[in-house]
């Protein structure tokens, strides 16, 4: 099979097979070499990586990142797409296909059948999944060396904003506490086939060897930032009290927020990753 990337190709291959775009994947196939490029230079492969490939889709990112990885594992949702992989991957013997949901894939199992050695992400994800799917790969704990990916580019700026903003959240948060977040390039709406109702952008995630801030328990903190912004009109203390969280009452959130010199009455959208991870400190003590 012939290099895909462009608009003539692609729709070539897609008429060939009968494909029918299904809306509930989200599908979006990018027809534009120029962004390919960028993702891939963006990314930084070379012949010594395992790359783990989000939602191949027809195959046109995986036959460039096959040419500069050591190895790549697609993971594809749609077995509809599967016969197109196939054909389109046939000439590449460091491809493999898993046909399965990234959500429901042992992550970590995956990671140790490939010796354990650090993985690069690249991922042109769906819009209605891309935030359970950034925070699977987080939480699972992986050996992740960088995630790069096309996203909405409204998801793209909350996971770059700091506090103050009404796009700054819990997807912010936990995006700077374990990576350095960079927006590579935006990319129009008119380079996708069919085309999508908003524009993306390409964003690299690059790991941190340790966090930028020092907590107690990593687990405590993202459910106490969850929970402030669950309900985003209420004070950050009512917001974790009415969270049901064992042993912590608005009182006792008021209390500690005092101590860092912070009103009683702040929002959870006021506060930095550094004051989230004080505040979890000093209530995961309380618990003890």
């Amino acid at each position: 099979m012939g290099t895909l990337g462009n608009r003539r190709a692609t729709v070539e291959i897609i008429q060939k097979y009968g494909f029918d775009l299904r809306k509930k994947y989200g599908q979006n196939f990018l027809v534009d070499t120029h962004i390919l490029d960028k993702i891939v230079e963006a990314a930084d492969i070379t012949r010594n990586d395992f790359v783990l490939e989000i939602g191949p889709g027809i195959g046109t990112m995986t036959q460039r990142l096959a040419r500069e990885a050591a190895e790549v594992v697609a993971v594809e949702i749609d077995r509809n797409l599967i016969p197109i992989l196939n054909e389109t991957l046939a000439d590449l013997d460091n491809v493999t296909i898993i046909n399965d949901d990234i959500l429901k894939v042992d992550l970590p199992a995956l990671a140790a059948q490939h010796g354990s050695r650090p993985m690069k992400v690249v991922a042109n994800l769906p819009y209605y999944i891309t935030t359970p799917i950034i925070m699977a790969l987080f939480e699972n704990h992986v050996p992740l060396q960088s995630i790069t990916v096309m996203v909405q580019k409204e998801v793209a700026d909350r996971m770059c904003v700091g506090p103050g903003t009404k796009d700054y959240g819990a997807l912010s948060l936990a995006v700077q506490y374990y990576t350095k977040p960079e927006i590579i390039t935006e990319v129009p709406a008119s380079c996708f086939v069919p085309r999508p109702n908003v524009d993306s952008a390409v964003i690299r995630l690059t790991r941190y060897d340790a966090p930028p801030v020092s907590i107690e328990d990593e687990k405590w903190l993202f459910t106490l930032i969850r929970a402030s912004f669950n309900q985003r009109r209420k004070t950050l203390a009512n917001g974790i009290a009415n969270a049901g969280i064992k042993g912590i009452g608005r009182g006792q959130v008021e209390e500690a927020l005092l101590q860092m010199g912070l009103s009683a009455a702040v929002r959870g959208e006021a506060l930095t990753l550094e004051q989230f991870a004080e505040l979890s400190n000093r209530l995961y003590e309380l618990r003890q």
